[in-house]
């Protein structure tokens, strides 16, 4: 913690501290510390042992369900039979829809589960789309800073490179003309030696202003050392879309970190990451909108393909709470205290001394810069070459006007070395490259964890909410009447093409109950003339279901053509009827 407080603007969260506190156990049991040490067995022992944890809440999920499912497979069968009885009782109370009183409040109960379940699963959809772009904020932002900070020492490279190729030029082109013209002359002579020296240690200083120590990139992106000449340039780099991919050799050395590069892979690995988790979320959606499609429907094969992909959708979900485990877990640990981390990884501070990067890293304003000697020798030489330059305008031109030009095409030199070199030091201050760095720290600690734990808490609603719809979809499908138990009766009683499917219930209903009295006999106010064209029905103005009656209906609205007669029905029917109640015949056909 120490080291953390020594970084400006950036202090561990709650959530990397309750994460980073989580105890540790590799695969013997045995207690480890929480020291981020991604390269040791022992440190990755920890993190498989917080994965296995998903694991075993997979194999209690696929218990439970399996026990739902031997209970709808085995034990119903035995209540089958014996509430057979009960069944048929409350089919009556019911208005013969096929739903039983007991069996209806079991459809209700299991129907409930379901939809109770797939509202959790959208809940738990709404917060993995937040958690996912949560964390796409934090590693864009990352990316953001690496590209800064690789800008930055491209922008020092640049700058190097440049001024130690301008005096270069001046010790190689003006000044050894100007050494030509002055031949003999010692007092002008000596100052044109001392610019030459001074130039020549200028550029020997800055060659050594590097953080790659004695590094310099080859033509196949790898680095060597080479003394003295190693530049600004081992610090950038050509980044892998430029860079030709080539296996190292035997005498190459594998090119340090550069954010440059870590950039771009975080990049693409974040894309895919992104897309992953957005498809994984859109499976999860389909699912959800088809089960309630299916309990509304009634649709059995619709629900049967949609547990199988809750099946898929349950093992990915354990998945990924598992991956997710682990990364926030290791997230925390480096998250809480990142610059031991980068101080005593090799992959950092092997091409880079650990003062340099103690200094970048921390910022702190009691540290002197590392390129403090090396910057003020630099000065001193370029104000020694200016004040020479300045003498020899002064006292040697007016005797050697052919030196003018060489003269003149110092000074533009020393002018341009003397601007790059005050850019040099504003960039190799602490403050721009430890802003990159903070930033990346904010983006990968703050955004991206806390994306991820709504990740984790996505996949943990998920994973309950499938184990729920995979125990109850079972009894819901069940439970549905299938098109040839709803049709049996009905097309073995009748093949008429007009007559509806709800007139064909209600005709099973009634031979169900019973027959009815013959309406011979029935006396009632329903009663209907003998010669008429309808046919009777039962008196009752409301029927057991609750839809009225059809006796005071026209024809045309019955939902069934009418019925024929022949003649020797209504002949049997007359005498039947004049027999019965001759008294009554004789009153009605006296009207």
């Amino acid at each position: 913690m120490a080291a953390i407080a020594t970084v400006p603007n950036y202090t561990p969260s709650l959530w990397v501290r309750l994460c980073h506190a989580i105890p540790r156990l590799d695969l013997t049991l045995q207690t480890r510390n929480s020291v981020f040490t991604p390269d040791s067995w022992e440190y990755q022992q920890t993190l498989l042992v917080l994965s296995s944890f998903s694991a075993i809440a997979l194999v209690l999920s696929l218990l439970v369900v399996l026990s739902f499912l031997i209970h709808y497979c085995c034990c119903r069968r035995g209540e089958g039979g014996r509430d057979a009885e009960e069944e048929e009782e409350d089919d009556d109370a019911s208005g013969g829809h096929g739903y039983s009183g007991r069996k209806g409040q079991g459809i209700c109960c299991v129907t409930w589960v379901s939809v109770t379940a797939v509202t959790l699963c959208c809940v738990a959809i709404g917060i993995g789309f937040y958690g996912n772009s949560e964390a796409n904020d934090g590693m864009y932002q990352l990316t953001s800073s690496f590209l800064t900070a690789n800008y930055t020492l491209a922008s020092i490279d640049l700058l190097v490179s440049d001024t130690v190729a301008g005096l270069q030029q001046s010790v190689s082109g003006p000044l050894t003309s100007m050494e030509e013209v002055f031949g003999g002359h010692k007092p002008a002579l000596v100052p044109t030696r001392s610019c030459r020296r001074l130039s020549e240690r200028v550029v020997s200083l800055l060659s050594n202003l590097t953080l790659g120590r004695g590094l310099i990139p080859t033509a196949d992106g790898f680095y060597r050392a080479n003394g003295s000449e190693s530049i600004v340039g081992a610090l950038t780099p050509v980044p892998p879309s430029v860079a030709p991919t080539l296996s190292p050799s035997a005498n190459s050395i594998s090119a340090p970190f550069s954010p440059g590069w870590a950039a771009n892979t975080l990049m693409v690995n974040e894309d895919y990451r992104w897309l992953s988790y957005v498809l994984l979320l859109l499976l999860d959606l389909v699912v959800c909108f088809f089960i309630l499609l299916g309990l509304a429907k009634q649709a059995r094969w619709l629900l049967i393909l949609m547990t199988v992909l809750a099946w898929l959708a349950l093992f990915l979900s354990w998945g990924s709470l598992g991956l997710e485990t682990a990364t926030v877990v290791a997230l925390s640990d480096f998250c809480f205290d990142p610059n031991t981390f980068v101080l005593n990884s090799t992959h950092f501070n092997s091409r880079t001394s650990t003062e340099i990067l103690d200094y970048y890293l921390t910022c702190d304003r009691k540290m002197s810069s590392p390129f403090q000697q090396i910057l003020t020798q630099s000065q001193r030489a370029l104000s020694s070459i200016h004040s020479h330059l300045s003498s020899l305008d002064r006292d040697a031109l007016p005797r050697f006007p052919k030196a003018e030009r060489s003269l003149r095409e110092v000074q533009q030199i020393l002018n341009a070395t003397e601007g790059n070199f005050h850019q040099l030091v504003a960039l190799l201050n602490c403050r721009g490259l430890n802003k990159d760095y903070v930033d990346s720290l904010k983006g990968l600690c703050y955004d991206g964890m806390e994306g991820l734990l709504f990740l984790s808490l996505y996949s943990f609603l998920s994973a309950l909410a499938f184990t729920a719809i995979l125990c109850s979809l079972p009894g819901a499908w069940r439970s549905f009447h299938s098109d040839s138990e709803e049709y049996e009766d009905s097309d073995s009683e009748s093949e008429d093409p007009f007559t509806s499917h709800q007139a064909r219930r209600q005709t099973s209903t009634g031979s169900q109950r019973g027959a009815l009295p013959h309406f011979y006999s029935y006396q009632g106010a329903g009663w209907t003339p003998p010669f008429s064209s309808a046919p009777p029905l039962p008196t009752p103005n409301v029927s057991s279901n609750g839809n009225p009656g059809y006796e005071n209906l026209p024809l045309s609205d019955r939902q069934s053509p009418p019925p024929s007669y022949s003649p020797s029905m209504l002949t049997g029917y007359g005498g039947s009827q004049s027999h019965s109640n001759p008294s009554h015949s004789r009153n009605l056909y006296s009207h």
